[in-house]
C-alpha cells in the first residue's frame, strides 16, 4: 500500500511540474515586448565629447528553428530616439534609428520551466530623421548607418508549453560617422546593451 502511494505521489509530481517551452525543428516562435537601448560609449570629435542617451521602446522578434534546440532569429523594434550631447554644451542632435538584428541562437534543453538561451548575430542601424538642436538649430546633422556584431544571452520562463516570458540581453557594435554642416566631425561609437522583456508565443 505505502509503495502504491509513493508511485501514485510522484506520478502526481511528475504530470503537475512546471511546462517547458520545447524548440524543436520547424517550430516558429513571435515575441512582444519592451527594449531599452542604453549606449554604454563616449566618443572624441572634432567638435568634443560626444555621447547619446538610452530610449525604450516596443520590440518584436520571430524565430525559426531550423534543427532541434537551434534557431534563427530576427530583431524588429518600433523607432528608438535618442538624445545627442556634446560635452560641456548638452543635447546637439536627435536622431531616430532601427536596429534589425539577425542572430544564430541555440537554446539548452531542460525539461523544468526555464530555459536559457545564447546567441550571436550581425546589426544593421539605420539612422534617420536627424535633427540638430540647441546650438546646431537649423544646422544640417547625418549619422552613417552602421554594420556590426551582435551577442545575445536570455532565459524564457514558460507559462504552458506555447508561451513564454522571456528576459534578454544584447551588446550591439555601433559605430556611427556624423557629419554637422556637410563636414564630418569623427566617428561616434554607441556599442549599447539592449535590454528587453517579452511575451513569447510558439506556432
Amino acid at each position: 500500500m505505502k509503495k502504491i502511494t509513493a508511485l501514485t505521489l510522484a506520478a502526481l509530481l511528475g504530470t503537475t511540474a512546471a511546462p517547458a517551452l520545447a524548440q524543436s525543428k520547424g517550430d516558429f516562435t513571435l515575441g512582444l515586448g519592451l527594449g531599452w537601448v542604453e549606449p554604454t560609449q563616449t566618443s572624441t570629435t572634432a567638435v568634443g565629447r560626444i555621447n547619446v542617451d538610452g530610449n525604450l521602446r516596443p520590440t518584436l522578434t520571430v524565430e525559426y528553428f531550423v534543427a532541434d534546440n537551434i534557431g534563427i532569429e530576427l530583431l524588429a523594434s518600433w523607432p528608438f530616439q535618442h538624445d545627442v550631447n556634446l560635452a560641456g554644451v548638452g543635447k546637439v542632435a536627435e536622431t531616430k534609428h532601427l536596429p534589425p538584428t539577425l542572430s544564430l541562437q541555440y537554446h539548452f534543453t531542460n525539461k523544468s520551466g526555464v530555459t536559457p538561451f545564447v546567441g550571436a548575430g550581425v546589426n544593421y542601424t539605420y539612422f534617420f530623421d536627424d535633427k540638430g538642436k540647441g546650438p546646431l538649430t537649423g544646422t544640417p546633422v547625418s549619422l552613417d548607418d552602421s554594420w556590426g556584431l551582435a551577442l545575445h544571452a536570455g532565459v524564457d520562463v514558460a507559462m504552458n508549453e506555447k508561451s513564454a516570458f522571456r528576459f534578454d540581453v544584447r551588446y550591439i557594435d555601433i559605430e556611427t560617422d556624423v557629419k554637422v554642416g556637410g563636414a564630418r566631425i569623427g566617428t561616434v561609437k554607441i556599442d549599447p546593451w539592449v535590454v528587453n522583456l517579452a511575451y513569447v508565443l510558439k506556432f
